[in-house]
């Protein structure tokens, strides 16, 4: 096998979350492009029509789920359906919803809601994942730069969310990798463009992306390439790790 066959996904079949929209139609894209059949799950089933099609152009499968994540039973909905491909090799847990509540008016069900889909949902959706997966199989958790350090905006729900998942992460490759020959690992974005950086105060993009080293925010084609690699027989010696893809904002 040549170095680049390893990044192929062929036969393969991956369940992305949270694509209905931004990033996780990247990664559809870019795992089907790399071969695999892909499962699409999402709140929105009528904007994962659009995020099929893309994967259907690529001469793959794809298969659309309605899902809420934060539901257990939703996620085992997931689970069985993709398992009508065949076996799943890939799971991206990238469902997420972001807040920016300063944290002395944030209410419990302000805080819960986040964590029940940032947090709690990529949880289910591993335990679900996990009991249908090949062994070789890949969980891919997308946490963020800010569970990492701060974004200088009240997202203590948000960043609270992604720093747990780093820690899910960590321990559930410490369970799964030997025994059920499952790979863990997480992804630390950056500034992407997407729905939820069209939350963001007037101004806040263009000040950060001003500060990081690399001087732009991210292209979401290059997030989808580290989802590939680590998808895939090229990263199949990584498990339990944090890649951050983020122009260096860890280190301004």
């Amino acid at each position: 096998m040549g170095i680049l066959d390893k990044f192929r996904l062929d036969g393969k079949v991956a369940i992305v979350t949270g694509a209905s929209s931004g990033l996780g139609v990247a990664f559809a894209k870019g795992l089907a492009e790399a071969g695999a059949d892909v499962v699409l799950a999402a709140r929105r089933a009528d904007r994962l029509k659009d995020t099929a099609a893309l994967v259907e152009s690529t001469g793959r499968r794809a298969l659309v789920v309605q899902a809420d994540v934060s539901q257990p039973d939703d996620c085992r909905e997931v689970a069985r359906a993709a398992a009508e491909f065949g076996p799943v090799h890939v799971l991206v847990n990238n469902a997420g919803v972001a807040s920016a509540v300063p944290a002395s008016r944030e209410t419990p069900e302000q805080f819960l809601g986040v964590i029940d889909v940032n947090l709690n949902g990529a949880y289910w959706m591993a335990q679900a994942a996990g009991a249908v997966m090949a062994n070789g199989g890949s969980i891919i958790n997308i946490s963020s730069v800010l569970g990492l350090v701060t974004g200088g905006i009240p997202q203590a729900a948000y960043s609270a969310s992604k720093a747990g998942l780093l820690g899910l992460t960590r321990d559930l490759a410490q369970q799964w990798t030997g025994r059920k020959g499952i790979r863990v690992n997480a992804i630390c974005p950056g500034f992407f463009t997407s729905e939820m950086t069209d939350q963001y105060p007037p101004g806040y993009l263009e000040k950060m992306q001003a500060a990081l080293p690399a001087g732009r925010v991210g292209d979401p084609e290059e997030l989808a390439a580290a989802v590939v690699f680590l998808a895939s027989a090229a990263g199949g010696y990584v498990t339990g790790a944090t890649l951050v893809v983020d122009g260096g904002a860890v280190i301004v």
